[in-house]
């Protein structure tokens, strides 16, 4: 198997145990505590921040950035190349909708049930912006800053605090936010709310690279980018 062929398998799985537990976490806490909002949401975020360390640290040194945004970004960055991002991404897609699929299984739900809950108003785009920004400049800064083995770290904090602050819940992650569409349950979204979130976040990740590119405008050989940190390697949420 080749280095891009393991990656590929890196990023599918890492990207569907990650929306598993999104969703998974979710379904979980709605059924332990019915009727209080806020103490979902604090198991949800918390399961999530917890696997994602876990899984960062697992898969990093064969691929762990589990997020479009990130793998677009290495591509314009020159980290990976257009085949390389393509293939990846759609690892990262298929594995997300993979994970919706257990998920909804293991909780005894049918396999697909497509999400009714509508999110894409002005603020949550809003915070959509504001949590792939935070997301992306965290991981770039982390590792452009020579403190990639801190990662995993990093992104799981961020992820877990802008669940809170961001009125989104900081979905931050295109395949993500696909993968989501294919359960009704608390962690779902509507698929008409899908485009405006992308998009959201694609301005987002967008909006972190202009920054990044002034606070770190020389990279060094610790602290390039999620892509080139292990083996042309990517990290994240």
């Amino acid at each position: 198997m080749t280095a891009l062929h393991r990656r590929l398998v890196a990023e599918a799985v890492g990207t569907g145990v990650l929306v598993a537990a999104v969703i998974g976490s979710g379904i979980a806490a709605t059924r332990l505590s019915p009727g209080d909002v806020g103490l979902q949401l604090l198991q949800n975020s918390l399961a999530t921040g917890a696997v994602l360390v876990a899984l960062i640290l697992a898969l990093q040194p064969v691929s762990a950035a589990f997020n479009p945004v990130v793998t677009l970004l290495d591509r314009v960055t020159g980290a990976i190349d257009t085949p390389a991002a393509i293939g990846l991404i759609g690892a990262q897609v298929l594995g997300g909708a993979a994970g919706a699929l257990v998920a909804n299984l293991m909780f005894d739900l049918p396999a697909v049930s497509i999400a009714a809950h509508h999110r894409a108003t002005g603020g949550h785009l809003l915070g959509e912006v504001v949590a792939t920004a935070g997301l992306v400049l965290v991981i770039g800064g982390a590792t452009r800053g020579g403190r990639g083995d801190k990662v995993a770290y990093a992104v799981a904090g961020y992820i877990v605090g802008a669940y809170w602050f961001t009125s989104s819940t900081s979905f931050a992650n295109p395949a993500v936010t696909i993968a989501r569409t294919l359960t009704d349950t608390f962690a779902g979204i509507s698929p008409a709310s899908v485009v405006p979130y992308v998009l959201a976040q694609l301005v987002g990740g967008a909006a972190a690279l202009g920054l990044l590119s002034v606070l770190y405008p020389t990279r060094t050989p610790a602290g390039e980018s999620a892509a080139a940190q292990t083996v042309a390697e990517e990290t994240v949420a």
